[in-house]
């Protein structure tokens, strides 16, 4: 009896263990505004070198949409002091390897490197930041693979419209009604001057966070970044958007007709910004509804009724609002009306009923997995550092967050499918096929 215990107390001790060993990394301002977040890691000899810019698509104006994603090419065009095309060359010439993203609230650029090739890594950011070519040879370059980009990821993937349909119709005053690729019109139409204005305007240290992690001395560093970006001069304080947006005022219906053979259904229900409390609640409940095999709708809709091919939820938070997502598609003769039916059942089920105590602990465990995983690697890490400074001021959440996830109960996701899953606070889509019309 005497080992069972001790069995049992070791197994309780494992338990209570955190997750993961906590990301230590230290942060400062440089004079000009640059935030700076450095995490050491010495156990292999990489380094990621980040720039979150906090500049997206909402910072666009309704006449000029694209140009934040547009950017996010046109960077890669060169500088003063880097030949048109030698960006990437430059990188991967150096074992090293380089890419970019841009979201409705910000543009994300990294670089991942061999640590003895930091300072690299360090100019060529602080030259993208200052000196970046912005000509027109370059505006014209990338005017065409941006409308290459658009082509081939939404004009011809079936059913990749649906967040721009989704987003027209959810936001009607907020810059969220457009998403990153933006109109290629607007594109067309803007000068040089206007591009220009735009780097100027957002292109600044005082709107860009340097997030740096993995094999690195720190006080070297230090002194590496004073020396590239220290002398780069601060721009004007950058003036968000309004974040207001009315509520929804009712349920929004539509049918989309696009190059599909099967048929589809998209709901977005409006929802609160990444940072509300609720958030929380609400990506744990898309996980209840959607995530594997055992989760509600796979369980009811594929399995049980086999009406649906495939489904899917997830909460698409931003900075000042968001959309809960969730779709399917049909199986054999099923309708869209059909398919939304059962969604329907399958929420209504998780407003009435608390989850299982089986249910909800297996629910947790996938969502600290899926938190682990974030951090897996140093180019995560350093993301997910900048992300947690910009969007919440804390970068220490990438040790804390999980508590967070861990106050939520299965009264919580009651509570916010009561509130949020609503008719009168949804856009639902059916996608059909061009014959059907």
């Amino acid at each position: 009896m005497k080992n069972l215990f001790l069995g049992f107390g070791i197994v309780l001790a494992a338990a209570l263990q955190p997750l993961q060993a906590q990301i230590k990394f230290e942060s400062f301002d440089l004079p000009n505004g640059l935030h700076v977040i450095l995490h050491q890691d010495n156990s292999n000899p990489l380094v990621a070198v980040s720039v979150l810019y906090h500049v997206g698509s909402k910072d666009e104006i309704p006449t000029r949409t694209g140009f934040a994603h547009f950017f996010e090419h046109l960077l890669f065009e060169g500088s003063e002091n880097i030949g048109r095309g030698e960006y990437m060359q430059l990188i991967q010439s150096n074992g090293g390897a380089l890419n970019a993203n841009t979201s409705n609230d910000r543009t994300f650029y990294y670089e991942i490197l061999p640590s003895n090739q930091l300072e690299l890594g360090l100019w060529m950011e602080s030259e993208r930041m200052l000196h970046a070519k912005i000509d027109q040879v370059g505006v014209d370059t990338q005017r065409e693979v941006v409308k290459e980009e658009k082509r081939q990821r939404v004009d011809n993937q079936p059913y990749a419209s649906f967040l721009s349909e989704m987003f027209v119709r959810a936001f009607k005053q907020h810059n969220y009604r457009w998403v990153p690729i933006g109109s290629m019109d607007h594109l067309n139409a803007a000068t040089l001057e206007e591009f220009m204005a735009f780097y100027k305007k957002y292109y600044v240290p005082n709107n860009a966070t340097l997030s740096i992690a993995g094999d690195i001395d720190v006080a070297q560093t230090k002194a590496m970044i004073t020396k590239y970006f220290g002398d780069i001069p601060a721009g004007a304080t950058v003036q968000r958007p309004s974040a207001y947006e009315p509520p929804l005022g009712g349920e929004v219906v539509d049918t989309i007709y696009d190059n599909i053979q099967i048929p589809a259904v998209f709901a977005g229900y409006r929802m609160v910004s990444e940072t509300h409390p609720d958030t929380y609640a609400l990506q744990m409940l898309t996980t209840a509804l959607s995530d594997g095999p055992s989760s509600r709708f796979s369980k009811r809709m594929v399995d049980q009724d086999q009406n649906a091919l495939q489904v899917a939820a997830f909460p698409f938070a931003m900075e000042h609002h968001g959309v809960f997502i969730a779709l399917a598609l049909a199986n054999g003769a099923t309708s869209t009306g059909t398919l939304m039916t059962t969604m329907e059942e399958e929420i209504s089920k998780m407003q009435q009923e608390p989850l299982s105590e089986k249910e909800f602990t297996k629910l947790l465990n996938k969502v600290e997995s899926d938190y682990v995983n974030r951090n897996s690697g140093v180019a995560g890490i350093a993301e997910n550092l900048a992300n947690y400074h910009v969007y919440y001021g804390d970068a220490n959440l990438i040790n804390t967050e999980i508590e967070r996830f861990r106050t939520v109960t299965p009264a919580d996701l009651q509570r916010v499918a009561q509130t949020y899953l609503k008719p009168e606070n949804r856009v639902v889509l059916h996608y059909l096929p061009n014959s059907a019309q």
